[in-house]
Parts: structure tokens; sequence; C-alpha cells
């Protein structure tokens, strides 16, 4: 397939997946979740409580839709800013088109039994998570703030959205009854396993690549993205036949770059995911491969112009840590 072929088709599916998330969660939330008063994820249930809360408290009927632009433009605006880049474009940019339909777009309750509208909605509002995750975006709010806290310190917020999820729970519980705050957990679990079926929930993954083209796959996994790559002789039980068999770790928001740069080089390649509960030793951030990129160059993609640039990169790195050890005597 030529190569400009390959450009469109991903350019084709992206704006597909786009689209089909965009309409998953607001299916999830205009005709489940928001008539039946249950809460969503993350920066969802957050606009939802703002919603409810100016209703009740000052007679102000603001929709979900209008509270959830207003606090995805900053956030949009910082990520790009501070990170940049497809993912937060694109998740910048599903953010505001959802918000745009929740707006315009009438709440209609599919059912009113609260059980059912707390797993369709939250089953569909994880499918579009996790749809938006596989190819290469997100549904903006705490994925946006994810990305960028990654960005500078190289750790999950994992424990921050448990507990942000845990208190618009405590809160829906005062607002709109014990029962329905029990069904908003209810949603919330519904979501995260789909996301999980769908994409993964995990922020570090180990993938296994089984290919008949070793060296092609490395160069271009070498190209767009700057991770530790160990190669494994192997061969085919079955047909007997030679492979070699690469170990990386990446994180999930790398995941469709590095699907999309193996199959451009082998269509065939085996490609298996496996959680990563920790990783000991250095696992470098966005900072630190950005410097390497700049390093390698445009035209740079052999193993030796990456070793090369790595150790270039470590003399750098300890020079700046000398004149800030001198400043600091």
């Amino acid at each position: 397939m030529p190569k400009q072929t390959k450009k469109w088709r991903k350019v084709a599916l992206t704006i597909i997946f786009f689209c089909l998330s965009v309409s998953l969660q607001v299916a999830g939330l205009n005709f489940f979740l928001i008539p039946n008063d249950i809460f969503s994820v993350g920066l969802n249930g957050i606009a939802q409580l703002m919603s409810l809360s100016t209703a009740q408290f000052f007679g102000w009927h603001i929709q979900t839709g209008v509270f959830f632009l207003l606090f995805n433009i900053p956030i949009g605006i910082v990520g790009f800013k501070m990170v940049g880049g497809k993912f937060t474009i694109l998740s910048f940019l599903n953010a505001v088109v959802v918000s745009f339909l929740l707006i315009f777009l009438p709440t209609f309750p599919f059912t009113t039994q609260p059980l059912l509208a707390t797993l369709f909605g939250g089953l569909l509002v994880g499918a579009a998570i996790g749809v938006a995750m596989r190819y290469g975006f997100s549904t903006g709010g705490f994925d946006i703030i994810a990305m960028i806290i990654q960005k500078r310190t190289g750790k999950s917020i994992g424990a921050f959205m448990n507990v942000a999820n845990g208190v618009i729970v405590l809160i829906a519980g005062f607002f709109i009854g014990w029962q329905n705050a029990m069904y908003t957990l209810i949603g919330i679990y519904a979501t995260g396993q789909v996301v999980d079926t769908l994409y993964t929930g995990y922020q570090k993954l180990t993938a296994m690549i089984v290919t008949s083209k070793g060296e092609e796959v490395v160069d271009v996994l070498h190209r767009d993205l700057i991770r530790g790559i160990t190669i494994l002789p192997s061969s085919g039980a079955y047909t007997k036949r030679e492979s070699t068999t690469l170990m990386m770790v990446l994180s999930r928001f790398e995941l469709f770059e590095m699907q999309e740069a193996v199959r451009s080089v082998d269509p065939k390649a085996f490609i298996n995911l496996l959680s990563t509960v920790s990783v000991a030793g250095e696992f470098w951030d966005a900072d630190r491969q950005l410097q390497m990129k700049k390093s390698i160059g445009p035209k740079a993609v052999t193993i030796d112009a990456q070793l090369e640039a790595e150790q270039q990169l470590e003399e750098q790195l300890a020079q700046i840590q000398a004149q800030k050890e001198h400043h600091e005597q």
C-alpha cells in the first residue's frame, strides 16, 4: 500500500472513530445518565454536579454541556501549550463537539429504570473513552490533565481521579439521594470495565511484538518512539520459521502510535500487550523523549544513531546537573 494511501486511510479512520466516540458519549449522557440524575465519571460528572447545584441553589437552569465546555477550554489551552501534539488537539476538539451537542440536543430518557439507565449510560460513556484512546485521542477533561502531569512528573493521576469520582458519588448522595449515588457508583464501575476491555486502564504496558521483519520494525519504532527495545530471537512452534520478538515498555498514550508504526512495516506482526505493574530503572518522560528526537534528527533512524544520540543526551544532562550543583554550592 503506497505511503500516501496509508496516510489518508489513517486520517479517515481517525475521523470515523472521532465521530463514533462523540456519538457514544452524547448518547450515554443525554439519553441515560442526565435525565435520570445519575452522574458520570470525571469532568462529565463534575459538569453534571454543577448544573444540578446551580438549579437547586440559584434557580439557574444551566445545561451540563455549558459547564463541560467552560471546564475544557482552559484545560485545552494549557494542554496545548504544555504538551501540544495530535492527542491534545483531538481531545480538546472532542470535548468541544460533545459540549455543543449536549447543549443543543434535547435530553430524552430511553428508560426511567435507574439500574438500566446506569448500566447503559456507563457502558456508552466507557465505550466512547475506550474508542477514543484506542485511536490516539481522548474525551478531554482529566485525560488532558493526565498528559500534562505525565509530561512534567512522569506520574499518573489515577489516585486523584479515583478521589474525584469518590467525591462526586458523595455529593450525589446529598443532592439526589443515596440510592442514586449508589447507581452512580455502578455506572462508574461499568465505565471502567468497558474502557479496560476496549483499550486498557493501565498507565504502562509491556508490548511483545513477534515479527519476521525485526530490523525494519526496530528502525521504524526508533524513528517514531523513543523507547528501549529488547530483541529476542524466536521461532514458530508450528511453522518452525525464524522470527524476532521485540519487548518494550511504553505508556498507554503511545499504544496507538506503536501499533501504527509496526503495522506500517509488518501488517502480519503479532502484538501481545501485558499490564505492567511497576518499572524499575529509567522510564523516560515526554521531555526526555523530545530531547532525544532533537538529538537524533529527522533522518537518523538507525540503532547506531539512537545509541550515539543517547550518549550525547546523557553527557548534556550530566553537564546541566554539574552546573546546577556548582550554583547550589
